[in-house]
């Protein structure tokens, strides 16, 4: 991105003016300190998100939503970041992977964004909401009872309890097998975690349950989305089916944990439902940070500032839910006009289910654990020092140990279906069942596998 001059004339790119950096400790223990800063700039302003990558973020919720909402002039095509083709990003940046080209609908344009989209919205809407809300409670159900019987009544549940709960979900919802679903958490997860070979993993099991699902089909999102009219190819299934683990699985797991903490801190009021902390959290405390690289098709003037063509734009959906001018005037604004969802014709497909995902991870960990209670004051909690992603280090917090007589619907939906549920079954009551102790031997297999295994009362 070409270098701007600041109100004092001095070039924003010199040893004394350089960017603010997005990413490390200092960051992450005040991010909001971060935004009000980048907010005295104007309503965007250069930052470093990842050590030698500059992009331009923008901070005000107006400018936001006019460049969300602006397809024609800002693109999502990653193939024209101008640092990249000119071999200015290093090769093993950390920024590649969240900003790098993929054939998915996140970084298409115009009508094969189009197409791409049209078979995401329409698989996941196969996908029917009580079943969907049960298959939470029975994956909640599950990690609860991994720890809740602890002697000492102690558990940190960013590990426990959030992190996996959407992987499990995901996982059933794109019909699984259990050692492919194992490989599946393995590797969406050692992405986050920026383990080698993780792509490698994720993208072999992925490619293995498409070839499955040709000989195999099944009631779910992967086989929805293979024989949509679109007639999206393996690779591009595949690559949705990466967008919507992306997408559906840190962002749902770091709303959980902030909802859940937000819920068990001090100064929560009394008798407020579990919706007002979801609500709350995606207006404060944004799960996705900052992210949405756009491109200018042509050089822009944003409030005097001039944002050139194919330089990368990011949106800080964090710091626009936070801006003080709408901040001034947001309780005559719908609930849902935050940004944490995006907006514009990007805007997430499947709001409201993850908003009951959300919502019923939280009131299952505290319907299971009545008693829970946080270890360390909200306040004092940390956050992780990424710039892509608002969410807890740790959730460490304590109960009374119990045992665990209750489980999921002993007549679950079968695992995999996205389909319609019978009425009967939809108005079934989550009853006790007999469980193995928690002390019994574990099936062998990863996580899901696990999982599996606990349904079938193994």
């Amino acid at each position: 991105m070409q270098q701007h001059s600041d109100r004092t004339g001095a070039p924003a790119g010199c040893p004394a003016h350089a960017n603010p950096q997005l990413y490390g400790p200092e960051f992450g223990s005040d991010p909001e300190g971060h935004y009000a800063r980048l907010r005295s700039l104007g309503p965007s302003a250069p930052v470093d998100i990842a050590p030698e990558v500059q992009v331009e973020l923008v901070t005000s919720y107006d400018a936001s939503l006019h460049i969300l909402q602006n397809p024609a002039l800002f693109v999502r095509d990653s193939r024209r970041w101008n640092a990249l083709n000119e071999g200015r990003v290093p090769a093993d940046s950390p920024a590649l992977p969240m900003m790098g080209y993929r054939p998915n609908a996140l970084f298409s344009d115009g009508a094969a964004h189009a197409r791409l989209r049209q078979a995401v919205t329409d698989s996941l809407a196969t996908v029917d909401e009580v079943r969907l809300a049960r298959l939470t409670q029975q994956s909640a159900d599950y990690l609860i009872s991994r720890f809740s019987s602890e002697p000492l009544g102690q558990a940190e549940l960013m590990t426990a309890y959030t992190q996996p709960l959407p992987l499990l979900v995901f996982s059933d919802l794109f019909g699984c097998p259990p050692e492919i679903g194992d490989r599946v958490i393995v590797g969406i997860s050692g992405i986050f975690e920026g383990a080698p070979g993780a792509d490698e993993i994720l993208g072999g099991a992925l490619a293995e349950l498409i070839a499955l699902k040709r000989h195999q089909p099944g009631e779910d999102l992967t086989t929805r989305l293979m024989v949509h009219s679109a007639r999206l190819s393996d690779e591009e299934v595949l690559h949705q089916l990466v967008t919507l683990l992306s997408g559906g699985t840190a962002p749902l797991a770091a709303a959980i944990g902030t909802s859940s903490a937000l819920y068990l801190s001090d100064d929560w009021p009394s008798g407020l439902p579990v919706e007002e902390a979801v609500v709350k959290t995606l207006w404060n405390y944004a799960p996705i940070a900052n992210y949405a690289a756009h491109y200018p098709t042509q050089d822009v003037e944003l409030n005097g500032r001039i944002l050139r063509a194919n330089d990368p734009v990011l949106i800080s959906f964090a710091a626009a839910n936070t801006d003080p001018k709408l901040t001034a005037h947001r309780e005559q604004l719908s609930a849902k006009a935050h940004l944490a969802f995006g907006a514009g014709p990007h805007a997430c497909p499947a709001k409201d289910p993850a908003l009951m995902l959300v919502a019923t991870a939280v009131e299952s960990l505290l319907n299971r654990l009545p008693d829970v209670e946080l270890r360390v004051p909200f306040k004092d909690l940390a956050w992780v020092p990424t710039p892509w992603s608002r969410s807890l280090v740790a959730l460490p917090v304590r109960f009374t140990p119990r045992a665990v007589p209750w489980a999921a619907d002993t007549q679950p939906t079968t695992p995999g279906s996205v389909g319609p549920v019978q009425q009967s079954a939809v108005s079934a009551q989550v009853r006790p069942a007999a469980r193995p102790a928690h002390h019994a031997a574990q099936p062998k297999g990863g996580l899901f596998s696990r999982f599996r295994a606990w349904m079938r009362g193994e």
